[in-house]
């Protein structure tokens, strides 16, 4: 399709397109992470599909590396738009090569996601759908990688479905995370090098929910040891200076010595340019 006329297309265009992209990959497990990209391709699933009689299901990972509420959260979407979800536990926490936190730590997340996702997809006769959009496909997700060996599809890509494609017409369709901040896993705030434990997610995880409840909702608490390093939207930054004693304390509370504020704001994926490619 012509990256050209992409952004001119209405909400009727956007659900051809996705729609002719969900008959081509057939009834879909798909993993349902909460946020925008997997909950509207869980709901265009369901929608596509029960009309044809044939049931689809969606599965989200718990692990902990997924944040407080995140799986209730994810069964809440599926209550209110009713579509069928289950829970897997994922083992990636005793997998030596996610712990050691190397480049390539999310290419064995999504193949410990796939381990558990396959079977349950097999024994459905259903094919597993990521909610990746055209907009990952530029930045380092080895993920991506791992989860496409083992036969995963990507509607939204096939569709050409970037960032803003999907939050119209997740708005369109009244999905209440339309506008939802990006939710990625907890082990992404750690440094590549920085060995993954649950304690570490823990404090990060108490440390972000800490913040979301000053009034910050898109935020990140990258570790670095005894320091927190707090990226918030551009826009919110004077916000958090307004309120640095409060922001102070709550990181001092959940076991950090020091507290620093990212000038530069929030940038997703940024950790990532120590491999030299750009941050989003």
């Amino acid at each position: 399709m012509d990256e050209s006329n992409l952004r001119s297309r209405t909400a009727d265009d956007l659900e051809q397109a996705l729609n002719k992209a969900l008959a081509e990959s057939g009834p879909l497990l798909t993993a349902l992470s909460g946020g925008v990209d997997s909950t509207l391709l869980a709901v265009a699933a369901h929608r596509f599909w029960s009309g044809r009689n044939t049931n689809v299901v969606a599965a989200t990972a718990a692990s902990a590396s997924l944040a407080t509420g995140e799986l209730e959260h994810c069964a809440d979407l599926a209550r209110q738009f009713g579509f069928d979800w289950i829970s897997v536990d994922t083992q990636e926490l005793e997998d030596e090569r996610y712990l050691v936190n190397n480049s390539d730590r999310c290419y064995w997340c999504k193949t410990a996601l796939m381990d558990q996702l396959e079977p349950e997809a097999d024994r459905r006769s259903l094919t597993v759908a990521l909610g990746v959009n055209v907009d990952d496909l530029g930045d380092h997700r080895p993920g991506q990688q791992a989860a496409a060996e083992r036969g995963a599809v990507f509607p939204l890509v096939e569709a050409g479905f970037a960032k803003e494609d999907i939050r119209a017409l997740a708005k369109h369709w009244n999905i209440p995370v339309w506008d939802r901040p990006a939710m990625p896993c907890l082990s992404s705030r750690l440094p590549y090098g920085t060995e993954v434990s649950v304690p570490l997610l823990s404090q990060i995880d108490r440390a972000e929910l800490a913040l979301r409840q000053l009034g910050f909702a898109d935020v990140r608490v990258r570790h670095y040891g005894d320091t927190a390093r707090v990226e918030l939207p551009a826009d919110q930054l004077t916000s958090a200076t307004e309120q640095a004693g409060a922001i102070v304390d709550a990181l001092t509370e959940v076991g950090y010595r020091y507290a620093t504020l990212d000038l530069a704001g929030l940038r997703s994926g940024n950790l990532n340019s120590v491999l030299g490619t750009a941050a989003r």
